[in-house]
């Protein structure tokens, strides 16, 4: 495995209005991303499409901190942080190590800015047709099986996921939490903490999803599986029908705007 080899797609501040198809490890990836409804900024999402070799590469979706100045910044540097690493990888027994580094690296180097940035981290690693999942901070990785069987998912590391995690709070009422935006990890602070999944391998039909929270906030995990399932059954592509769902959602909430400004 060597530099030349390896091949990156990175998605920054980008409005898309269809998603990308690309062929990465023996599968195909869905990329959408688009700036939250009404909202004027840049998007602070970005990710990354890594392919290694034909059996190899990483995914990565970063969500820069809202509230925090150069969140978009942040979330660049974390994912182009994971691709300088992946570009070095001589071997693909070492990407464990460096995922690991590439994190650590982001870190270091948001830190670094001295501007208050910070960004949330999902990473899945493609060997075949196993994989390990990573992150840090609130944006979720998602496997789904056959018949719409939720297979693994991350704990969000923030106030609210541990909540609904440990029993006391359930999904509905996360979504409409007034603290559903904290978290209490993330990228771009000394503390920063990794979580490492277990190593899973995905069966024929199955569907791993990464995502920042302008997807889990808006949609359940049932209503996620949901069309994943649909997708699946019938044949219809995903990230079409999350776009339509999420369509409605902005029809919604430009309504609402509409409303507002009228009284």
């Amino acid at each position: 495995m060597s530099a030349e080899q390896a091949t990156t797609i990175v998605f920054e501040e980008c409005d898309l209005t269809a998603p990308e198809l690309l062929s990465v490890a023996s599968g195909q990836v869905a990329v959408f991303s688009r700036r939250c409804p009404g909202r004027e900024t840049v998007n602070e999402d970005a990710a990354a499409i890594i392919s290694l070799d034909l059996q190899c590469g990483v995914l990565v979706v970063a969500d820069g901190v809202g509230g925090m100045q150069s969140g978009n910044h942040a979330s660049s540097v974390a994912v182009n942080s994971m691709k300088d690493r992946m570009h070095e990888l001589s071997q693909p027994e070492l990407m464990r190590t460096a995922i690991l580094d590439g994190i650590e690296d982001a870190n270091r180097r948001i830190c670094a800015l001295g501007a208050n940035a910070a960004t949330t981290l999902a990473v899945m690693e493609v060997q075949g047709n196993r994989v390990r999942p990573y992150h840090v901070g609130d944006s979720m990785i998602l496997l789904c099986g056959q018949r719409g069987k939720l297979r693994w998912q991350t704990i969000s590391h923030s106030p609210v996921g541990y909540a609904i995690e440990a029993g006391v709070m359930d999904e509905a009422d996360a979504m409409s939490h007034p603290d559903r935006h904290y978290i209490s990890n993330y990228v771009g602070c000394a503390e920063m903490r990794i979580e490492i999944g277990p190593q899973l391998e995905m069966a024929a039909r199955d569907t791993l999803l990464l995502c920042s929270d302008g997807l889990s906030d808006n949609l359940s995990t049932d209503e996620i599986i949901a069309i994943i399932r649909k997708a699946q059954r019938d044949g219809v592509d995903v990230e079409s029908d999350l776009r339509c769902r999420l369509r409605d959602i902005e029809s919604e909430i430009e309504h609402i705007e509409r409303t507002m400004n009228h009284e």
